[in-house]
């Protein structure tokens, strides 16, 4: 694996190796010492344009664990606040001789230009681009259904067969699109539920049935359904009537809850704006993965820079 740009690059047979070896590195980590020395030498740079606590986290403790060495730069406060070009931060990069990047960029299709510039040999993950694609998460999501679905007999295995409601923001989620085309790859059946407003307009490309009313797509008894933060950060315009209206309309509220079925896996990517999209109570409830899906994420961006960085040595 050269880089990690989209979850649309991953046939079947890549996205369940790197499930797989997700899977290796969370063994891993329930032992005493967690710390493996796979990547002694490698030097990961996080290059986040973008704020992003839980992300920037998450791949800084999977490089660590790997006994990467890790660098954090934040455009914040840089250079690139006073006005330096992505050229120019990928070749200070270059001479720093950085192994891998990890990008998080506001705009869609940052990490791609990284990629195929020639300013930089380093292999690109995409951490989040604009509103294109955010693969790991797609990824620890996908892992985290799994391990719920199958147990210990996860390895080798697809999502055939299931089917997964996405609901909420999908206009601006790259979540959602990297979750579409991964989770199809896999074999789910991927319904997406929102207002006319918050729906993308090239939708009828993607390998989905849209929706706009929650309480059928409910009824229709899912068995996973995802919840997406209501991103105001992006929105410029009214694309609802007001919050109390979206949840009403959209929310997973504790009635809603009530009507799944117990084996129901709900998910959220974070950050969640409890009462809006989500309740406290779905939120905290046994059929929730808001919490694991934080402890996989680790483990799958392990997984990531390992096959970025090492995937072509034995063992």
């Amino acid at each position: 694996m050269r880089h990690l740009l989209s979850t649309r690059d991953l046939g079947r047979e890549g996205a369940i190796r790197l499930l797989d070896v997700a899977e290796d590195m969370a063994d891993t980590q329930q032992r005493e010492v967690k710390k493996l020395p796979t990547l002694r030498g490698k030097t990961v740079v996080n290059l986040f344009f973008e704020d992003s606590t839980r992300t920037r986290i998450s791949f800084e403790a999977a490089a660590k664990r790997l006994s990467a060495d890790v660098i954090n730069f934040s455009a914040k406060g840089s250079s690139v606040s006073k006005g330096e070009s992505l050229k120019d931060t990928a070749q200070t990069l270059q001479a720093m001789g950085a192994d891998a990047v990890v990008i998080r960029h506001p705009a869609s299709g940052a990490p791609q230009t990284l990629a195929t510039s020639g300013w930089i040999d380093a292999g690109i993950l995409n951490a989040g681009d604009g509103t294109h694609e955010h693969p790991t998460q797609a990824l620890l999501d996908a892992f985290t259904i799994r391990k719920r679905v199958h147990g210990d007999a996860s390895r080798g295995r697809g999502l055939d067969g299931l089917s997964v409601t996405i609901v909420g923001d999908i206009l601006h989620s790259r979540v959602a699109r990297s979750n579409v085309w991964l989770l199809t790859t896999l074999g789910a059946t991927v319904t997406l539920v929102a207002p006319p407003t918050l729906v993308p307009v090239d939708t009828r490309l993607w390998p989905v049935t849209v929706g706009y009313d929650l309480d059928e797509a409910i009824t229709a008894g899912p068995d996973v359904v995802m919840m997406l933060r209501i991103q105001a950060e992006r929105m410029h315009d009214a694309f609802f009537p007001n919050t109390r209206e979206y949840a009403r309309r959209w929310g997973l509220g504790d009635g809603r809850l009530a009507r799944l079925e117990p084996t129901t896996i709900v998910m959220h990517p974070g950050p969640m704006n409890r009462g809006l999209e989500i309740s406290a109570a779905a939120a905290d409830s046994p059929m929730s993965t808001v919490r694991e899906q934080v402890t996989n994420g680790v483990s799958v961006r392990m997984a990531a820079l390992y096959l970025l960085l090492s995937g072509d040595r034995e063992n």
